[in-house]
């Protein structure tokens, strides 16, 4: 299977991507994680995103396409991949099409998983990360046993500067606004699944993965279809063929038979001419017997 993974930040995305990989067999693909491991490699299209970065400048779409394309060719991703976070606009998600038709991998499923902006703005102010660790927690729906300590390994728990209100609020407003024709590409292509992100991890969990078979045996239905229509065709090219085949053989012994007939004419019109010339030669012969039987009666006398 080939997934796209869409959502706001805070959906959840990243657990239920995690999990998909693990359930399907499959990489879970971050463009995040593929570029800074491109940056650390130093591979040419790594040294070009850490110039960039560097520069405190975003990363081109270019950049980014192309180590989605080195992953994407690599073993593992054969059998199908995640998408997690990409593609962000509809400039990315019309050159991902194109990027994923010149490899033969085209998306079966695009699963976008909604949740209300309060709930966002709640979970995302809500969370907390261990300096020592880095564990997650989040003081509304996952909090510490102590506040402000990590339960794992008693370091301190810290906010992200920028989990504040207004800067979350400011962050998913500019999401909806990049996200929503994407969100409408895929609806058009017939590949769009819509799962609530509420709930517990394993309640939204199986929501997904019904989404995402439902669009599998589609996609299986698909291909099938291809291939029978393709034996069809093959069978009635066959079957035209055999029919042919004595229309064909007919038409030539026709023509065989009128060959033949025509040089059966030919050869008996010189027939009359040779009758004739023999029936002259025997009134000739005849004429020429009288001429001497009339001399030699004239001499006798």
């Amino acid at each position: 299977m080939r997934i796209v993974l869409l959502g706001a930040p805070g959906c959840g995305k990243g657990t239920q991507g995690h999990l998909l990989s693990e359930r399907y067999g499959i990489p879970e693909i971050s463009t995040g994680d593929l570029l800074r491991a491109a940056v650390e490699a130093g591979t040419p299209l790594g040294r070009a995103a850490k110039a960039v970065m560097d520069a405190g400048q975003l990363v081109s779409d270019d950049i980014v396409l192309g180590v989605i394309r080195e992953r994407l060719q690599q073993p593992d991703a054969r059998k199908g991949f995640i998408l997690d976070g990409f593609p962000r606009n509809i400039a990315q998600a019309e050159a991902l099409d194109e990027l994923l038709e010149q490899l033969g991998q085209p998306i079966d499923v695009a699963v976008l998983i909604d949740v209300d902006f309060d709930l966002l703005l709640q979970r995302l102010a809500g969370r907390r990360t261990c300096v020592s660790c880095g564990a997650s927690y989040n003081i509304f729906s996952a909090p510490p046993k102590m506040d402000d300590r990590c339960d794992e390994c008693g370091g301190r728990l810290r906010q992200r500067a920028d989990d504040n209100e207004e800067t979350i609020g400011n962050r998913l407003r500019i999401y909806e606004m990049q996200t929503s024709p994407v969100v409408e590409r895929y609806r058009e292509q017939g590949k769009l699944r819509v799962v609530q992100g509420v709930g517990s991890i394993d309640e939204v969990f199986r929501s997904v993965v019904k989404v995402v078979e439902e669009a599998r045996a589609a996609a299986a239905g698909d291909r099938s279809d291809v291939i029978r229509r393709a034996v069809e065709r093959k069978q009635a090219a066959t079957d035209k063929a055999v029919k042919t085949a004595p229309a064909k053989k007919t038409v030539a012994k026709k023509a065989a038979a009128k060959k033949a007939a025509a040089k059966k004419t030919v050869a008996k019109k010189p027939a009359p001419a040779t009758k004739k010339a023999a029936a002259k030669k025997k009134a000739a012969t005849k004429k020429k017997a009288v001429v001497k039987k009339t001399t030699k009666k004239k001499v006798t006398k």
